[in-house]
């Protein structure tokens, strides 16, 4: 089998957890993940299946949209709802204070993790390392965010829950977005719900949940939810003769006379099977990442 399941992750299971009900349900151990999604978190998981695991790094790193409730009036030591909770100012601040606040956050930023992660520092991971008690020293990256969009502005006893349309670059970490919220209106903040709705091209409304397929495997199915994995990788395509696909599949380098080729592409072989990826440089095409026949790698 090769392919993405473009997955509905529900609340609750970790990334990992889906992927060995993948090798459950497939046999195949060649079983990866584009974009951990954290156990509260629920939405698009793409999961690779066979040699699409060859095309993690490309799936991952693209633009992603997320559907994130933070609530405003306490702090969380994880960022989420998972916790310790300690309530934070009781006076939060008015709509237009938070709507202008969110704004802020819209462009190139450097974002400090969550201190519960999955950064590692010195081989150490960073969640493990707060866990005993131990927080490390993690350094902000550089994040994109394309958009936000205010939803909703709901207040309670509770506190304040805004909900928010965010749309942004690969490493960002909504988490991070709602502590700093906090910060900024000074009341606190942490992320209620996060639901992914959108990554490495797929859409929650087309996604499959957990267990429909296991319904498709028990109707000997499961194929049905594989999607192609060079309709979703971000590359320009390349199309090559019978000839150059067979030396591109033995690693050769292909001269390439077209000049208007040039960096990382999709290659492909004259009946559109995808061979795998390669860079041209110089006018030659330098294999980077092969299908073999029949899927193997």
């Amino acid at each position: 089998m090769l392919g993405v399941v473009n997955l509905d992750k529900p609340v609750g299971p970790t990334s990992h957890d889906m992927v060995a009900l993948m090798r459950r349900l497939t046999g195949d151990r060649r079983i990866g993940h584009a974009g951990t999604l954290d156990p509260l978190a629920s939405g698009v998981l793409p999961i690779l299946v066979g040699a699409a695991t060859r095309f993690s790094q490309e799936l991952t790193g693209g633009r992603k949209r997320y559907r994130a409730t933070i609530r405003l009036g306490a702090t969380s030591a994880t960022d989420d709802g998972e916790g310790p909770i300690t309530p934070g100012a009781l006076d939060v601040p008015d709509d237009s204070a938070i709507d202008a606040a969110l704004h802020g956050f819209v462009g190139t930023f450097d974002q400090l993790p969550p201190t519960f992660s999955a950064r590692k520092l010195g081989g150490r991971t960073a969640h493990r390392a707060a866990r005993g008690g131990e927080g490390l020293p993690l350094q902000p990256r550089r994040v994109t965010v394309d958009a936000i969009d205010l939803e909703r502005i709901s207040r309670s006893g509770d506190g304040v829950d805004v909900t928010i349309d965010l749309r942004c670059g690969p490493g960002t970490y909504v988490r991070s977005i709602a502590r700093d919220l906090g910060a900024r209106l000074g009341c606190g903040g942490y992320l209620a719900a996060l639901r992914r709705t959108e990554a490495a091209g797929l859409r929650v409304e087309d996604a499959i949940r957990p267990d429909e397929l296991e319904a498709l495997r028990e109707r000997g199915r499961l194929a049905d939810a594989l999607l192609p994995v060079a309709d979703l990788l971000p590359l320009p395509r390349l199309r090559l003769s019978d000839q150059d696909a067979d030396r591109f599949r033995h690693g050769s380098r292909i001269a390439v006379s077209d000049g208007s080729h040039s960096g990382r592409l999709a290659v492909f072989d004259p009946r559109d099977e995808l061979l795998g990826i390669g860079t041209v440089a110089s006018g030659e095409l330098q294999p980077d990442k092969v299908i073999g026949v029949g899927g193997s790698t």
